[in-house]
């Protein structure tokens, strides 16, 4: 078994693109395959809200400590401004969920 690097683990511990295959490949069967596959892995998905929310939150916490305990507002802005980064995450990966596990016709 291959050894992953570790940016290789972080981009896949946040980011979920590898899951998933392009429907736009190959003939007619192909692209079935490929969207049954999608559908798949969208169960996955959730766990990647939960981690982007976590992520968000943590950065918020640290923003709001660095504002009200240390005094240090330049600091607590970074950190709202890279927890706020959670926010347009989790909404794309919401659009990505609903639209692959909502109600579908045959493929």
């Amino acid at each position: 078994m291959q050894e992953s690097s570790f940016c290789s683990l972080l981009y896949r511990y946040f980011f979920f693109g590898w899951l998933f295959k392009d429907v736009g490949n190959g003939d007619m069967f192909e692209r079935a395959a490929a969207v049954r596959h999608n559908r798949e892995q969208a169960r996955w998905l959730p766990t990647y809200m939960m981690r982007w929310l976590w992520w968000g939150l943590a950065f918020w916490t640290l923003g709001s400590v660095a504002e009200l305990i240390l005094d240090a507002a330049i600091l607590s802005t970074f950190l709202y401004a890279a927890g706020s980064l959670s926010v347009p995450f989790n909404v794309a990966i919401a659009a990505a969920w609903i639209g692959l596990k909502g109600t579908h016709g045959p493929v």
